[in-house]
């Protein structure tokens, strides 16, 4: 039986990481996750259905605790994706972002050095300590060329600079101590159970309560889009087969700007639900974000060579499955946009 540590287990992509770990129903998987406002119970009651799985409500950045989790455990592999995410709030808040990705970071680095540093033979060499990135701190592309594991960092915002102080920990843990650390940096995921402040559920929960679509300065920002699911394959062949010190990018392959993105949701939602058609009505441009990055995309070669991965998912087809998603799970949202978040805009403090 495989045993995996995933941090973040009960938000968008680690819930999906953790779905396709327990698909077998061969597996121990035990969450780290101290549930904060994207952390949905809903997620978290249909994982604990499943065989399997275990959840630790605890703060990453215990890092005493963190040892004590690991060392229970004795993973195979430590999936690290805790962390905040949202751009937005990392303008109206740094500091939040800075405690959780780098110094959850150190911590979670930490607590798997001392389970690996003892081990010998073949769980020495079985362990792998997978830290999840993002394409955003490569900074902004123009309107040619593609990020590769070999580009340069440039964060922008204080959340990629965050996750770019993470990377640079990880990677110095590999180097310095030898822990066996593999880094993957991807670009834009969607699909299910992703926290109504990011683009596309939001336009889909707006949409359906007659709401403004806010739309930053133009649209036309791009945007790299990958499936959550085919990211979750990528995670686990990283785990199979990765070796130490290895960066992989993670990308769907699928350019689109903004702008084309909400028509899409728009064009769905009006044959989903024609009663509100047409919804691209509600399209509102307003204020663009500071700092806001023109283009991201990923060069996924390198994975896409070493593993034979590639995206399963058709991005037109997996956007109606994802719309259809929000439309058959309504349990699942409306506590949440009742009770954190009802699609206000973020990031102004400035």
């Amino acid at each position: 039986m495989k045993r995996y540590v995933v941090t973040g287990g009960v938000g968008f992509i680690g819930s999906a990481l953790c779905y396709r770990l327990l698909s077998d129903g061969d597996a121990e998987v035990v969450v780290v996750d101290r549930m904060t406002y994207a952390a949905n119970t809903v997620t978290l009651d249909r994982l604990q259905a499943k065989r399997g799985f275990r959840h630790v409500e605890a703060d990453i950045c215990d890092t005493a605790k963190m040892i004590d989790v690991v060392r229970s455990v004795e993973p195979d592999t430590v999936f690290h994706l805790a962390a905040e995410t949202h751009v937005d709030r990392s303008i109206d808040g740094p500091a939040e972002f800075i405690t959780s990705n780098v110094v959850g970071t150190y911590s979670m680095l930490e607590a798997s050095r001392a389970y690996w540093a003892p081990l010998k033979g073949d769980a020495a060499e079985r362990f792998r300590f997978i830290h999840i990135s993002t394409d955003e701190v490569f900074g902004s592309l123009g309107a040619e060329g593609h990020f590769s594991e070999t580009t340069r960092y440039d964060p922008t915002s204080p959340y990629s600079a965050s996750k770019a102080g993470s990377d640079h920990l990880a990677r110095a843990w590999n180097r310095t101590f030898g822990l066996p650390v593999i880094v993957s940096n991807c670009s834009n995921n969607y699909g299910p159970r992703q926290f109504p402040e990011k683009l596309i559920p939001l336009m889909i929960l707006n949409a359906l309560e007659g709401k403004p679509l806010p739309v930053y300065g133009t649209g036309e920002n791009v945007r790299d889009w990958l499936h959550v699911e085919d990211h979750a394959a990528a995670l686990c062949m990283m785990a199979e087969r990765g070796a130490p010190g290895e960066i992989y990018c993670v990308g769907g392959g699928v350019e689109r700007t903004n702008l084309q993105i909400v028509h899409e949701v728009c064009r769905i939602l009006d044959a989903r639900r024609p009663a509100g058609a047409p919804h691209a009505d509600l399209i509102e441009f307003v204020k663009d974000r500071p700092g806001h990055d023109f283009r991201y995309a990923i060069d996924a070669s390198k994975i896409q060579n070493e593993f034979a991965w590639s995206p399963m998912h058709n991005f037109a087809s997996g956007l109606e499955q994802t719309v259809d998603w929000y439309l058959s799970n309504e349990d699942w949202w409306r506590p949440l946009r009742e009770k954190r978040y009802s699609g206000e805009r973020l990031g102004t403090r400035v």
